[in-house]
């Protein structure tokens, strides 16, 4: 655990999974202030002025050590994002969507460390080839943008990736609580990364329908829905369900990823799904960003 821990530099090698509609400077703070670390999504920011007056309200908060991420095909500003991060004292980001070899030479060169996200085995691999100081690895249940390609648990594919690399991995997906966490370490992940159990605190800027989608969700109660050449997984609800009944219905048609964001941030639902990991079954309560981390490494 202390390769990881000497990266995040954190009290715990808790990373706040980076979601867009979680992008929150009293969110990442509440993380910080509570052991973990908190993390800023930047994958679709450009606005240099923004995420310096983001960065001045999590500094207003914590003085604790905080992150990133970048999504490296998504956005042309990456490289000034790094120089305002690394300029404000952030040592460490995540890095996704797109091929590592294109940014961590400049994360190298302002003295920061990265840790790539990978969805399977190969690609983990590579991003420690290509110079990633960990990787973040996210298997089949987790929340988030997805693959249309069949893809392995965690069970499987932290410790294959575990086998493989000499970097720290740190494991996504399916983790909510002490049991989840342990899990992850025995598998051979230095660290987890939570973004569902996150999504349902009390601090999180969530709506409260979105909040209370992932408290009712049953197990078996998310799918990976296809969107954009890509896939999302969310929580089904009746209107998703009556459409997936449906063998005339092009899922892909009927919903638009350009929806995503106002669909989550005012809780439309029929616009476009909750999105959310499978654990959503195991999360049956809200609770502070505090209680969720003590509880997980007690």
């Amino acid at each position: 655990m202390s390769q990881l821990l000497d990266i995040l530099e954190s009290k715990y090698p808790i990373i706040q999974g980076p979601i867009g509609e979680l992008n929150d400077p009293k969110m990442v703070a509440a993380v910080c202030e509570a052991g973990g670390f908190g993390m800023l999504a930047l994958g679709f920011i450009q606005d240099l002025d923004t995420i310096k007056k983001m960065i001045a309200e999590i500094r207003e908060r914590t003085d604790k050590p905080f992150g990133a991420n970048l999504m490296i095909a998504m956005n042309p500003a990456n490289e000034q994002i790094l120089e305002v991060l690394a300029e404000a004292g952030v040592k460490t980001v995540t890095t996704s969507a797109g091929a590592p070899q294109r940014i961590y030479p400049k994360i190298h060169e302002l003295g920061m460390k990265g840790l790539h996200v990978a969805l399977d085995f190969s690609f983990a691999v590579k991003a420690a080839k290509a110079g990633a100081d960990g990787v973040v690895v996210s298997g089949y249940e987790s929340g988030g943008l997805r693959t249309l390609k069949p893809e392995s648990s965690n069970m499987v594919l932290i410790p294959l990736v575990c086998d493989h690399v000499d970097v720290p991995v740190v494991a996504a997906g399916a983790i909510a609580d002490s049991r989840g966490y342990r899990a992850a370490l025995a598998l051979g992940a230095q660290g987890v990364q939570i973004g569902t159990r996150f999504l349902s605190s009390a601090e999180s800027p969530a709506p409260q329908a979105w909040k209370e989608a992932i408290l009712n969700c049953p197990e078996g109660g998310t799918t990976v829905l296809p969107v954009g050449g890509m896939g999302v997984r969310v929580i089904m609800n009746a209107r998703l369900a009556e459409k997936m009944k449906d063998p005339n219905v092009d899922l892909s048609e009927e919903y638009n990823m350009m929806n995503m964001g106002k669909a989550w941030r005012s809780g439309q639902f029929d616009l476009f799904p909750p999105g959310a990991g499978q654990v959503s079954a195991v999360v049956t309560k809200i609770k502070t960003v505090k209680e969720i981390i003590d509880e997980m490494v007690s």
